[in-house]
């Protein structure tokens, strides 16, 4: 059975369509207008190996927030939607992601019980012309809409684009390993019955 879905969302601020491939080779055909956070979107697909198609077209005149947010919320959707309910999958992930001076630690459940811890703090915002504050809020949108319990932490580091790509990788492993299935899960890992 595929683990895949293809979400689009159209606002009179965006135009998002997002496919993604959870049993993918890490293949990733991303254009939002913002070059930076197009690669850090690929980092995450390439790590961890899904398969990821992201349109966006946003009123970056105005602000990159509205863009990035709403590929924050089209995503998670597209993730809910491409785990189901759940059955059969480890649901929990974590990563340690040493990228030059920098560490970070991302820890996530897929719960259905959203939840973001974001402790990374940045020695400046900008990376090139991407407001890398914005990650936070991506990561916020992220959880709400795809039901993920998610930490993240950076140990050290002080190159922001260090910093923010090691979160994606991380990200991307991370779910990459909550999203295997094992055998020996029978429906949802949950003593509840379901996610």
């Amino acid at each position: 059975m595929e683990r895949e879905a293809s979400v689009q969302r159209r606002t009179r601020e965006t135009e998002i369509a997002v496919e993604l491939r959870l049993d993918g080779a890490g293949e990733a055909h991303v254009e939002t207008g913002i070059p930076f956070f197009d690669h850090l979107l690929d980092s995450f697909a390439r790590h961890g190996l899904f398969d990821l198609r992201v349109r966006a077209k946003g009123d970056l005149e105005v602000d990159q927030h509205h863009t990035v947010e709403d590929v924050g919320i089209v995503l998670g959707q597209a993730l809910r939607k491409a785990v189901g309910d759940g059955a059969g999958l480890r649901r929990f992930g974590s990563a340690r992601i040493p990228m030059a001076d920098a560490r970070i630690q991302v820890d996530l459940d897929l719960s259905n019980r959203p939840y973001l811890v974001y402790r990374v703090e940045l020695p400046r915002e900008w990376v090139g012309n991407f407001d890398a504050a914005l990650v936070e809020d991506f990561l916020y949108a992220f959880c709400i809409h795809g039901g993920v319990d998610l930490h993240v932490e950076k140990s050290y580091g002080h190159n922001v684009h260090h910093i923010v790509e090691g979160v994606f990788k991380g990200l991307g492993r991370a779910l990459d390993e909550a999203t295997t299935r094992d055998p020996r899960v029978r429906g949802a890992l949950s003593t509840k019955g379901s996610l």
